[in-house]
């Protein structure tokens, strides 16, 4: 009976695996937006929770909030680095940063300190039917479509990138041999007292 309750409190005292979780966060270009995205690993994301904006230097821009499902938009008004900043507490810090090419691109002006023939359009592909056939509604509804179609997609891919790494299955493996290890050696020494 005493061996019972003393392995029974081994087994209490035991580390178990730690419930933490990365910060997914991420922005990308949508339309004449920045839009981002702030979560964690285990799914859950960052709602109703304040992102300050910051250029290169540290110099404030403004902020924003999430909606309820994580999702930020940011209007910029100058073609500089762009840097997300999220205090979401318990010394998880979300940070994101988007160049200042990209940001130019998205305000359609020249990028900062670059050669205006470096950001001309592309030309549409042979039998693509060119870009100035779509009103500005409409083109604003298919980037709209397709963010809403892509954030699920994004949301997957980032909480796979963290969930099942070499060291978490290494230590899974870690543990089910301690425990087989334990059993050999309560089991050695029944056989020693019998």
């Amino acid at each position: 009976m005493i061996r019972i309750v003393f392995l029974g409190l081994i087994l209490a005292a035991m580390p178990l695996a730690a419930t933490a979780h990365n910060v997914i966060a991420s922005v990308f270009p949508a339309g004449r937006d920045i839009e981002g995205e702030i979560g964690f690993s285990n799914g859950s994301m960052a709602d109703d929770q304040r992102v300050e904006v910051f250029d290169a230097q540290g110099t404030r821009l403004g902020e924003t909030v999430t909606d309820e499902d994580g999702f930020f938009l940011y209007t910029p008004t100058e073609p500089v680095t762009h840097v997300f900043r999220a205090d979401l507490g318990a010394g998880h810090v979300a940070e994101m940063t988007m160049p200042a090419e990209e940001v130019a691109a998205i305000m359609g002006v020249a990028a900062p300190e670059s050669d205006p023939a470096e950001t001309a359009p592309d030309a549409p592909a042979e039998g693509a039917a060119p870009a100035a056939s779509l009103t500005e509604e409409e083109r604003a509804a298919i980037a709209e479509i397709v963010r809403s179609e892509l954030r699920p997609l994004r949301q997957e891919i980032a909480a796979d990138r963290t969930r099942n790494d070499l060291q978490t299955i290494l230590g899974g493996i870690g543990y089910i041999m301690g425990l087989f290890g334990l059993g050999f050696y309560l089991a050695a020494r029944r056989r020693l007292a019998a």
